[in-house]
């Protein structure tokens, strides 16, 4: 028997990025509609995760599905952060529209899924859920500090360069720790969430804000261009920074390992 590892398929790796993303989408969005203001009646609130629970959960997500399928795909979970590792050399272009639809793709089927626990909630919870914006993210009345264009759009290029700048600093394959590599990752996340969910309800994730904004109605759909445009610029900034300051000319093979976790 041979002791070789067989390289994962492209399937694999597509259900992996739909996995992953799955969980992000499941585990955060579904924490902000079901546990941040738990229960919505009470003055007190005694039991509700707020803004602290909702950003450790998205990113106590990405720890989990970086480590459980992260040496399978690579564990972008993200288009921004696909298309900026492509921009850094990190993985093949032709490779990126294939993990963007997984990626989306695995984002609506978490929000269906927590649509699907609501419909059996006696007291119109899944009606009022998307009443409010189904956790989409937001500007001026749509977000949850009163924030307009312009602070949204600064927040998601930002956010998301520095999101995907450490994610290439951290799976560097030389220059990472990649054992640690996903705390890293999730961390950052969720600090990102802890800056942002007052500005827009944090995106820097395009396929997130496609997957709450679909059932969020026709408010968070006509917003949803600025969530998926910006991180995405974010991400390829990102990415050609990093391949400017940190890659010497001539040390980055033509493409390198992908941005994997162990």
């Amino acid at each position: 028997m041979s002791d070789t590892a067989v390289p994962p398929t492209t399937v694999n790796r597509l259900v992996a990025e739909a996995l992953g993303t799955f969980l992000l989408v499941f585990g955060g969005v579904g924490s902000a509609l079901f546990a941040a203001n738990f229960p919505a009646d009470s003055e007190g609130n005694p039991l509700g995760i707020g803004f602290v629970g909702v950003s450790l959960a998205f990113g106590l997500t990405v720890v989990a599905g970086a480590y459980a399928w992260g040496p399978i795909s690579g564990g972008h979970f993200n288009p921004a952060i696909t298309l900026g590792l492509a921009a850094a050399g990190r993985f093949e272009w032709k490779n990126t529209i294939g993990y963007i639809i997984a990626q989306v793709i695995g984002g609506a089927l978490g929000t269906t899924m927590i649509v699907l626990i609501g419909i059996f909630h006696p007291d119109n919870w899944l009606a009022n859920a998307q009443d409010s914006g189904f956790a989409s993210n937001g500007y001026d009345s749509l977000s949850p500090g009163g924030f307009g264009l312009g602070a949204a759009i600064i927040a998601e290029v930002l956010l998301t360069a520095i999101f995907v700048l450490i994610i290439l600093g951290v799976t560097h394959s030389t220059r990472g720790t990649a054992a640690l590599a996903p705390l890293a990752i999730g961390l950052t996340l969720t600090l990102i969430h802890l800056i942002s969910i007052p500005i827009d309800n944090t995106s820097v994730n395009p396929a997130r804000s496609i997957a709450a904004a679909i059932y969020g109605g026709a408010g968070p759909l006509s917003q949803l261009w600025v969530f998926i445009v910006f991180p995405i610029v974010g991400g390829l900034l990102a990415g050609v920074l990093h391949r400017a300051l940190f890659e010497p000319k001539g040390t980055l093979p033509p493409v390198q390992a992908e941005a994997r976790v162990p």
